[in-house]
């Protein structure tokens, strides 16, 4: 059947059908209607027939961000914390010993690795692996102690990169490598250098393997943990739980706080994984979680039972029950002191900034669509298992970082009475968890409102990309001025520190049994002389012991 039309009328549709063809349609138009039609409502009709994916068609939405804003924004946050962490790295060339490192390095010189880990066990404390690290660490001589901050950083950067990968990939979200890696080095910035006692959380060796070092091995352990608990290979599995128990007990003889912290931890998050909460659909998290408690529990019995805790705790006077009424309210106001010093430091909110900045990278790092891809979007069963995650991360750190931190306190005042709250090193074991938290909850932040705010408004996504920087780079900067008096204090006192032990070991060598000494204070640390009484001054007896003299006396 065909249709037709004159050269006067409007556009007809012609129609013809063969045996063996499909039918077929065509439109034409005559030279008068082209005339009779203005041009310009047939370029908006040929507009309006242009194919989505026409190049030609007329961008009207919401523009993406520009795409080196984020990378840029990542980089200079590396470049930023990166400086200030390596700084504090390159500061462990100029590590001298002071306080506690007089007597672990005789001890390990004359001792041994396992002598000074027997002593620690029957005279001293009971912590049995932090005497083997300290002897495995002085067994060096000095490099052990110089190059400590530097496998600290190092091998903490790669547990956070690995921990945020995880994270990011738990809620959906591929994470880029630059942004990772900055987020970790500015929250380990905040971490050594926002405290009160920046030379004893990094550079002192003593402090560093019991409060730095444990929250490594911690989110080591975490990163097994994720790992292994739902590895398909049954002996895997195994190897994994294993690892939980054995852990967990050498931790327990490292640091009662951390064991305190990770374990209260553990208990919080055995209880979310349980299989009818729907968090995890199998028991093995909660049975990683149990043995992981088992094993620190098994450990801090081990140390409060050993004869060099008995021979501690006999030196302290008679303390009043724990869990009495008065010794509880004491123990509430260290608590608050402690917070009242945390929260002062207003540079801790960059872990949130530096989260936030995370997120959005991870959300925002390509050009969004103006329609959801359904060929990438979630399958239900991921976006249920995405917000089961959201929720874990948004009720666990809250009760993690506030009783950890007053088991903390608690610790602190039990062993070193009403001015233990001051020892802010032993603080690393929930400050560490505490900016985690604000970082996840930025991090979450960002996921959630990047692709809302790209969609609708560009301008302020690039804004709050922009803003999240800004916060970050001023706690950086913050942080300058405490670390140039750092660096000051530890580079003129190795150099004094280095001339001192010159001529020591000068008058030793002519026979001189009994040298002056001039202390050499840092960081809060204890020095020989400390106290009047030369009998009770256990740092002159390590240092006459180290220089083989038989007394020391000041200059």
């Amino acid at each position: 059947m065909t249709t037709a039309t004159t050269a006067n009328t409007a556009p007809t549709v012609t129609t013809a059908t063969t045996a063996n063809t499909a039918p077929t349609v065509t439109t034409a138009t005559t030279a008068n209607a082209a005339k009779r039609w203005p041009m310009s409502t047939m370029a908006a009709q040929d507009e309006d027939r242009v194919t989505p994916s026409s190049p030609n068609r007329r961008n009207t939405g919401p523009h993406p961000l520009p795409r080196t804003l984020l990378p840029a924004a990542a980089a200079t946050l590396l470049a930023a914390a990166g400086a200030l962490v390596a700084v504090g790295c390159f500061l462990g060339l100029y590590l001298r010993p002071t306080s506690d490192d007089w007597c672990a390095a005789w001890k390990t010189r004359d001792l041994g690795v396992l002598g000074i880990t027997a002593d620690f066990y029957t005279t001293q404390n009971g912590r049995i692996t932090n005497a083997f690290l300290s002897g495995l660490l002085y067994s060096g001589g000095p490099a052990g102690t110089k190059l400590l901050p530097t496998l600290i950083t190092c091998t903490l950067t790669a547990a956070l990169v690995l921990l945020g990968r995880r994270l990011l990939h738990a809620l959906g979200r591929t994470p880029p490598l630059l942004a990772l890696t900055a987020c970790a080095l500015a929250l380990q910035a905040l971490l050594y250098f926002a405290g009160t006692r920046s030379y004893q959380v990094l550079l002192w060796a003593p402090a560093t393997i019991s409060h730095t070092l444990p929250s490594v091995i911690g989110l080591w352990a975490l990163l097994t943990a994720l790992a292994t608990v739902n590895h398909p290979r049954r002996a895997v599995r195994t190897a994994g739980m294993t690892a939980a128990l054995l852990i967990g007990l050498a931790l327990g003889t490292l640091s009662e706080p951390f064991a305190l912290v990770s374990g209260l931890l553990a208990a919080l998050t055995a209880l979310l994984c349980l299989p009818r909460l729907r968090l995890a659909t199998t028991w093995r998290p909660t049975r990683w979680c149990l043995l992981w408690c088992t094993g620190l529990a098994c450990g801090l019995a081990v140390l409060h039972t050993s004869p060099g805790a008995r021979w501690r705790r006999a030196q302290q006077p008679e303390n009043p029950p724990m869990l009495s009424t008065g010794e509880l309210h004491a123990t509430y106001q260290d608590w608050l002191r402690i917070w009242d010093t945390v929260t002062g430091q207003w540079a801790y909110l960059a872990a949130a900034a530096a989260g936030l900045l995370l997120g959005l990278a991870a959300t925002l790092r390509t050009p969004h669509p103006h329609t959801p891809n359904r060929a990438t979007a979630p399958a239900p069963a991921a976006a249920g298992a995405g917000r089961a995650t959201r929720a874990a991360l948004l009720l666990l750190p809250l009760p993690v970082v506030i009783l950890g931190s007053f088991a903390v306190a608690a610790g602190l005042r039990s062993g070193y009475g009403p001015t233990g709250w001051t020892y802010a090193r032993t603080w690393t074991s929930f400050l560490l968890p505490m900016e985690l938290a604000l970082c996840g909850y930025g991090a979450l932040l960002g996921t959630w409102a990047g692709p809302r705010l790209a969609a609708r408004r560009p301008a302020t996504a690039a804004a709050a990309a922009t803003t999240a920087l800004c916060l970050t780079l001023a706690a950086m900067a913050s942080l300058v001025p405490a670390l140039q008096q750092l660096t000051t204090t530890t580079v003129a006192r190795s150099i004094a520190w280095d001339a001192q032990n010159a001529r020591i070991r000068a008058e030793t060598a002519r026979g001189a049994t009994d040298v002056a000494y001039r202390p050499l204070h840092i960081g809060s640390l204890a020095e020989p002389f400390y106290t009047a009484d030369y009998d009770r001054d256990w740092v002159a007896a390590c240092v006459s012991r180290w220089y083989g003299v038989d007394r020391i006396h000041p200059r």
